[in-house]
C-alpha cells in the first residue's frame, strides 16, 4: 500500500493491474498517469482488437477503466461483471440503461464506479451548483440555463456533465421540472441546456441565472484532460476490493448539507 495526497485528499492505494477499455485521448491520458503512479497496464481494448480479446485476458486485471462510446459501454460493463473485474466508467450517453447496469452489477457481486466527470474541480462545481440553485429558488425574476462547450470529436450532446448540472438544479429549484437541449424552443418549466462543439476544447461548463437587471454565473473550464484522467485512476484505486455501485461523492466524501 502506498500513501498519496491529491488536492487535499490523503489515502492509501495498492499497485494494480489495469485493463483499459477504450484507447482514445482519454485512454492514452489515463495510461500515462496510471504508469506514473506505478500501476501496470495489462490489457488495452479498442475498436481494432475488441472482437479478439478474451475473458482470460480481462481476468488478468484488478480493475478496468472504461472510456468508450454509448454503443459499446453497456456490453463492456457486462463483460467485466461476468468476469469478476471491477469497472470504472466515464462514458456518457447511456444512462437510460442505468437500472439494467446496476442490477447486473449487484446480481453478479460486481463493483461499478460511474461519474459523468472525474475532475475533482468539476465535482466541487456540482455541489456549488446545487447550493446556488437552492438559494436562487426563492427569486422568480431569475431564469437559469446551462451551457457546455466541448471538442468537435465528442459525440453526445448535451454532455453528461451538463446533464448532471441540470439534474442538480431540478432537485433544488421547484420552478423547473425537466431539462431540454436548447434547439430554439423551450417551454415553461423546462431548463435549457446549450451545447457547442468547437475545436479541441477539453470542456467548459457554465450555469447562468439571468434577470432584467443582472446575471449570476458559475463557470468551470478544464485546461487539459489530465484532471479527468487523474480522477479516473483515483476511482480505480478506491474501487479495489469493493462491491457495489459508487460515484465521486463516495471518493471525495462530498455531501450537500441542508
Amino acid at each position: 500500500m502506498l500513501p498519496l495526497r491529491v488536492s487535499g485528499i490523503f489515502y492509501l492505494f495498492r499497485i494494480m493491474k489495469i485493463a483499459l477499455l477504450g484507447y482514445g485521448r482519454m485512454g492514452k491520458a489515463i495510461e500515462r498517469l496510471a504508469r506514473e503512479r506505478g500501476h501496470e497496464i495489462v490489457l488495452i481494448v479498442d475498436e481494432t482488437n475488441r472482437a479478439s480479446c478474451t475473458d482470460e485476458q480481462l481476468k488478468q486485471a484488478d480493475v478496468a477503466i472504461e472510456f468508450t462510446t454509448p454503443a459499446v459501454a453497456v456490453d463492456d460493463y457486462g463483460w467485466c461483471f461476468r468476469n469478476g473485474v471491477p469497472v470504472v466508467s466515464g462514458t456518457t450517453g447511456w444512462l437510460e440503461r442505468w437500472s439494467e447496469v446496476t442490477e447486473l452489477c449487484n446480481e453478479t457481486g460486481g463493483a461499478f464506479f460511474y461519474a459523468s466527470n472525474y475532475s475533482i474541480g468539476v465535482n466541487i462545481f456540482f455541489h456549488l451548483n446545487r447550493w446556488l440553485a437552492k438559494t436562487m429558488a426563492g427569486f422568480d425574476n431569475y431564469k437559469v440555463f446551462v451551457e457546455e462547450t466541448h471538442h468537435v470529436h465528442k459525440l453526445d450532446a448535451p454532455s453528461g456533465t451538463a446533464i448532471t448540472l441540470a439534474e442538480g438544479i431540478l432537485e433544488e429549484h421547484p420552478k423547473y421540472s425537466s431539462w431540454k437541449l436548447d434547439e430554439g424552443e423551450v417551454k415553461a418549466g423546462e431548463l435549457p441546456i446549450k451545447a457547442k462543439r468547437e475545436g479541441e476544447v477539453p470542456g467548459i461548463h457554465a450555469v447562468t441565472y439571468k434577470s432584467e437587471v443582472d446575471e449570476i454565473q458559475i463557470y468551470h473550464s478544464a485546461f487539459s484532460r489530465d484532471g479527468f484522467a487523474q480522477g479516473a485512476v483515483m476511482a480505480a484505486e478506491f474501487l479495489a476490493g469493493k462491491k457495489g455501485v459508487y460515484g465521486m461523492d463516495d471518493l471525495l466524501e462530498l455531501k450537500v448539507k441542508n
